[in-house]
């Protein structure tokens, strides 16, 4: 079981990714597979927001095309999206004593960590290194 983030998403979908191919046939096995993965909202939306950004790619996706991927991963029977739970006040208090010195952008990669923690979820694939920060999580760069 493990979650995946944005930035492999993103590869995914850019075409001008050197890790375009690489993604697409990794998100390919993973919704084959056996093993339940995860994204969370605030993913979706991250993705969203990148995506479609105009300055960003030479060929950003409109929002229809964007939803269109998110809504194909979804057709996975082992994918599926992280939500708050009951205890999530709580797990992100156990989060503040845990890191007190977490700040700015680092609070996305938080909410993603605080929600992956309530539902038991431990390993994370992603290129960005910021969540090694989090002791209780596997980072696997799947690049």
């Amino acid at each position: 079981m493990f979650a995946v983030d944005t930035n492999l998403l993103i590869y995914a979908t850019d075409e001008y990714s050197p890790y375009h191919e690489r993604m697409r046939n990794a998100l390919s096995e993973w919704g084959s597979g056996p093993e339940d993965w995860f994204i969370t909202w605030s993913v979706v939306y991250e993705f969203l927001r990148v995506a479609t950004h105009r300055t960003i790619y030479k060929r950003p996706l409109i929002f229809a095309e964007a939803w269109a991927f998110i809504v194909s991963l979804r057709t996975s029977a082992s994918f599926g999206i992280l939500v708050e739970t009951e205890r999530h006040a709580e797990v992100v208090r156990e989060l503040t004593l845990e890191y007190p010195r977490l700040s700015g952008n680092r609070m996305h990669d938080l909410h993603i960590a605080a929600l992956m923690r309530e539902h038991g979820v431990v390993e994370i694939r992603t290129a960005d290194v910021g969540f090694h920060q989090f002791k209780f999580l596997r980072v696997v760069n799947p690049l």
